[in-house]
């Protein structure tokens, strides 16, 4: 087994279609194809199913996706650590964020990293949760920011941020009434990211843990930017991080309405990243200039709900 044909296995596991993988991994398709034969012969087992709707892992693919990318991450960790060994470090980090996050959270202190770190390139990549945490497992990226879900993975350290309160919105002229339980508020419309992003599962959630039905959803979209501007036109009602309200409020056309029955839900703000024995130079900058920025939570702010 070698490297490459690893990273090819991988591909095609993510994309769930040769073509897809090919293109991703800069292979013809028959070039891809030999890998994984290769990779099979040299194994003795299958590792994939083939079919017309596309290819998906046999339990032996399934059992070696863990080891490839363990394999992989340890072969660049090594390749970093021989090249900080003689000073050929690459001067470089990819940092996955949320785009609410990154606009309102990360960008005044990813200027002034940049500043201070002239020779240092930084790219910023928009994504949603889950996408980030699967960039993060094969190395496409070296970094993220997104909100906790309550799941641990031993390959990845984790940083507590910061909790971010949740705020109920109205359009501002939607003569909004304010609501006196979350039972009745459960009836409202509203408008909310889709099933599987990190603001859906927390909206879910909330009403979840208090044993009731999720208000229904009119309107769909993925963006807390977009949502925002469908809430001001009185589509319906939106419950978003109040770190994205504050643009919105200052153009008069949303408002904060009261949370029913105490303190409004809130998330944990989470810094992720793998674990190496030795991290790249530009990734200890990153994380030490973290550090002093973002002060560990008080034992109060602990104590707020968060996702998970």
């Amino acid at each position: 087994m070698n490297p490459r044909q690893l990273k090819t296995f991988l591909a095609v596991i993510r994309h769930g279609n040769l073509t897809r993988a090919a293109a991703e991994v800069n292979l013809a398709q028959s070039s891809l194809s030999d890998q994984i034969q290769a990779l099979e012969e040299e194994l003795g087992v299958e590792l994939l199913f083939r079919s017309r709707q596309g290819v998906a892992p046999t339990p032996a693919g399934v059992a070696l996706k863990a080891y490839a990318e363990e394999i992989l991450a340890l072969n660049d960790e090594a390749k970093a650590a021989v090249y900080a060994a003689v000073g050929r470090s690459e001067q470089s980090i990819i940092l996955g964020t949320l785009e609410t996050i990154a606009a309102e959270r990360l960008a005044p202190w990813l200027s002034l990293f940049r500043r201070q770190n002239p020779g240092l390139a930084l790219k910023i990549k928009i994504g949603g949760s889950g996408e980030l945490q699967s960039q993060l497992q094969h190395g496409s990226i070296d970094v993220a920011f997104t909100f906790d879900r309550g799941q641990q993975d031993e390959r990845f350290a984790t940083r507590r941020i910061s909790s971010e309160p949740l705020v109920l919105i109205a359009g501002r002229n939607s003569q909004a009434p304010s609501f006196e339980s979350l039972a009745a508020l459960s009836t409202a419309p509203f408008v909310a990211t889709e099933t599987g992003c990190v603001y859906r599962y927390l909206f879910d959630t909330t009403f979840e843990e208090a044993g009731l039905p999720a208000p229904p959803i009119v309107a769909q979209a993925d963006s807390i930017a977009t949502i925002i501007r469908f809430v001001a036109s009185g589509a319906g009602y939106g419950l978003v991080p109040r770190l994205a309200v504050g643009p919105a409020a200052a153009r008069s056309d949303v408002v904060e309405l009261p949370w029913p029955g105490g303190a409004p839900p809130a998330a944990s703000l989470m810094m992720m990243w793998r674990r190496r024995r030795v991290q790249p130079p530009a990734l200890a900058l990153l994380l030490q200039s973290a550090s002093e920025e973002f002060l560990p939570l008080r034992p109060a702010d602990a104590r707020l709900r968060h996702a998970g």
